[in-house]
């Protein structure tokens, strides 16, 4: 393993060009790795990444950090191997696939990298640290606020997101919730793997089939946007509201601007890399958080914020990429 990653450092340079941020300092090194930019949540990771990157690095001239994105689990494999040749103190990883990235995850924690992991989590825990968002606390608080302006009663049909863990969370805490309002009936729950073109595909057959909708819970931000497409190009008045899921600052606007139909979405927030990053400075560091008597928590669960129009502008960020 030593010995790849000597090969491989030759050829850093290149691979570190137009996705990373380099600053160099003699205390702490922090490497971060993170899923391309292959969807809108995935854009505003990277995106924060970069931003926290700027920030923290001027905030604590003694660290510097390092930003890769990767567009497969193998890719971060390399990025991680590459990244542990450079005299990593840190490593902040939102795991492409955590089966995939697994063993070289453990191989730095365990040669004593304080490592943080972000969002996805590993089936043999690895880290220093866990965060995340709140997957279950986004369904129940789309569902609560579609049966609370539904009045309790009509037809709604669910776009979930591929078949994949925190889906289910989002999904299963969704339906435990609709379980108390009878009077609401969930036509169809199908996937479309948070991809808008799917989405818009799955939505279009949905309304074909289903002449009567009230409402649409999208799971994801980029679905939401897609159903609205499909939506209008069928020219369908009987829908009065769709929920999305990220709280992407399209959205955002639209709730902001009184939409019609688009009228709330719950936090998932991309900048939780950015969360993430500050921890990793704080635990490398060895310092508590703010006024905390202890050290940094190991596991931090985000919280779940509804955003309607009453409260749109305090997650407003214009220049967000997501």
């Amino acid at each position: 393993m030593i010995l790849s990653r000597l090969f491989k450092t030759a050829a850093l340079a290149t691979a570190l060009a137009g996705t990373s941020s380099l600053a160099f300092a003699d205390d702490y090194h922090i490497g971060v790795t993170v899923p391309s930019a292959d969807h809108g949540w995935t854009a505003g990771l990277l995106w924060w990444a970069q931003h926290a990157a700027d920030e923290l690095s001027e905030k604590y001239p003694e660290v510097s950090f390092t930003v890769l994105s990767a567009n497969s689990g193998t890719a971060q494999v390399s990025n991680v191997e590459d990244l542990l040749v450079r005299n990593l103190d840190a490593l902040v990883i939102l795991p492409y696939n955590p089966a995939t990235l697994q063993t070289v995850i453990s191989e730095a924690y365990e040669e004593g990298v304080y490592t943080v992991v972000v969002d996805r989590e590993l089936e043999t825990p690895a880290q220093d640290v866990f965060i995340a968002g709140d997957n279950p606390g986004l369904g129940e608080q789309a569902a609560r606020y579609i049966a609370e302006e539904l009045d309790g009663e009509g037809n709604i049909l669910v776009l979930e997101g591929p078949p994949i863990p925190i889906n289910s969370q989002r999904v299963d805490a969704f339906n435990r919730v609709m379980e108390n309002y009878p009077g609401i009936n969930i036509l169809a729950s199908q996937t479309t793997d948070w991809n808008p073109q799917q989405a818009l595909s799955v939505t279009e057959d949905l309304l074909g089939s289903n002449p009567e909708v009230d409402a649409i819970w999208a799971g994801d931000d980029d679905v939401l946007v897609a159903a609205l497409q499909a939506i209008e190009e069928n020219n369908r008045d009987d829908i009065q509201l769709i929920v999305g899921g990220g709280g992407s600052q399209r959205v955002i606007e639209m709730i902001r601007d009184e939409h019609p139909m688009v009228k709330g979405t719950v936090t998932y927030p991309p900048n939780m890399i950015a969360s993430a990053m500050a921890l990793a400075v704080h635990g490398v560091k060895g310092e508590p958080l703010g006024d905390m008597y202890h050290g940094v928590p190991s596991r931090i669960i985000l919280a779940a914020d509804l955003i309607t129009a009453d409260n749109a502008e305090e997650f407003y960020e214009p220049d967000a990429a997501y």
